[in-house]
């Protein structure tokens, strides 16, 4: 079936602001500009204050959901269903969690490229997988086990590709290696964070824009909060700044006072992540989940095409591999096989029932040709 104009928005406007989300944050911590008191030129590397962003772009969801509420109401028949009473509080363990990898991640993304940051999410399959089993009582099939397998495979291979190109690149190959573990640590919390909200959140029907900003508006105040300890809080070798502190707020508004440029990266990166939200959720009601992780899977081809041009890395063949054997462990992990099977079982039935009632192959009704042809 055809997509509709509106899907293929949803579908463009999901692999866009998906893209931009990770490119901008790349681009911000790539910039240089001088920091506060006339110090030295050095990049911005604020990855807490970055995360106090993303979490900002969270929670404008919240705003977005209340929108959406008030023009449904003004409808002859309001099609949003009544929300259900809840505790605000269920959304503040995984928002903890969601703050914590979301830190790590931007932590490591200084420290790795873009594409290999990308691709090593990917591991949220095998600690999801896991943690279900564990703590939700859930049986895996035996294809979700063979593409945690694989995605395994596929991590090994995109950390050797990291390590073979380092020495194309300003970090340094210790720095290469924290990074991936610390993306791939991430994911151990992202993937607790899912099994938390699987487990106390997901029964009580709460509207999935009202959730994404709920744990936004926690992410956001207790970062915030946590922003000032940071700044005293020594960390030698862990900043750029003149100030070897944990995070240092004051430096990087200094920075983008000076470098504007900065500004606009971090106003990319907080309302891509909204828009990126919103479409995601969009593109699973209207379509499918399956085209919502066909679509996440593009989204690290284009991060890498656009890092290439950019010439933020270099290119490196085993990348390409990793990339398929990644996307071969999603697409098992996620049952996107089932659907190959399916259309080759009902083509085959269409077949067959035509044989048995005698019906030439040029004959038969227009569904059974399509069938056949899929």
């Amino acid at each position: 079936m055809a997509w509709t104009s509106y899907q293929l928005f949803l579908a463009g406007l999901m692999l866009f602001t998906g893209s931009i989300n990770t490119l901008s944050a790349k681009w911000a911590d790539s910039l240089k500009a001088t920091g506060c008191h006339g110090s030295a030129e050095h990049k911005f590397d604020h990855p807490f204050l970055q995360a106090v962003g993303m979490f900002l772009g969270e929670l404008s969801c919240l705003a977005v959901f209340y929108i959406l509420v008030m023009s449904d109401r003004r409808r002859p028949e309001p099609r949003l269903p009544p929300s259900r009473p809840f505790n605000p509080l269920l959304f503040l363990p995984p928002a903890l969690c969601d703050m914590t990898g979301t830190s790590l991640m931007y932590v490591a993304l200084n420290m790795t490229s873009a594409s290999s940051f990308q691709m090593l999410r990917g591991a949220v399959i095998i600690f999801t997988g896991l943690l279900s089993v564990a703590f939700l009582g859930r049986k895996l099939l035996w294809s979700q086990w063979i593409g945690i397998l694989i995605t395994i495979a596929g991590l090994v291979v995109v950390g050797l590709a990291d390590l073979l190109s380092n020495g194309d690149r300003e970090e340094s190959l210790s720095n290469v290696i924290t990074g991936d573990l610390l993306i791939i640590m991430a994911q151990v919390i992202v993937a607790i964070q899912m099994v938390l909200e699987e487990k106390f959140v997901y029964k009580h029907d709460v509207h999935p824009l009202r959730a994404v900003g709920t744990e936004g508006f926690f992410g956001f105040v207790i970062l915030t909060l946590l922003l000032i300890p940071m700044y005293y809080i020594p960390a030698p070798g862990f900043s750029k700044g003149d100030r070897p502190v944990l995070e240092d707020s004051l430096d990087a508004f200094c920075q983008m006072g000076h470098q504007p440029l900065i500004i606009l990266a971090l106003l990319g990166n907080i309302s891509s992540i909204a828009f990126f939200n919103f479409a995601g959720i969009s593109v699973t009601k209207e379509i499918s989940a399956t085209t919502r992780m066909v679509l996440d899977s593009l989204r690290t081809v284009v991060i890498w095409a656009v890092s290439l041009a950019l010439r933020w890395e270099t290119f490196h063949g085993l990348q390409i591999l990793g990339f398929i054997i990644l996307l071969v462990g999603a697409a098992l992990y996620n049952g996107l096989h089932k659907q190959f099977i399916c259309r080759r079982e009902s083509g085959d039935s269409a077949e067959r029932e035509r044989l048995l009632n005698g019906t030439p192959i040029n004959e038969g009704t227009d569904e059974e040709k399509d069938a056949m042809n899929r």
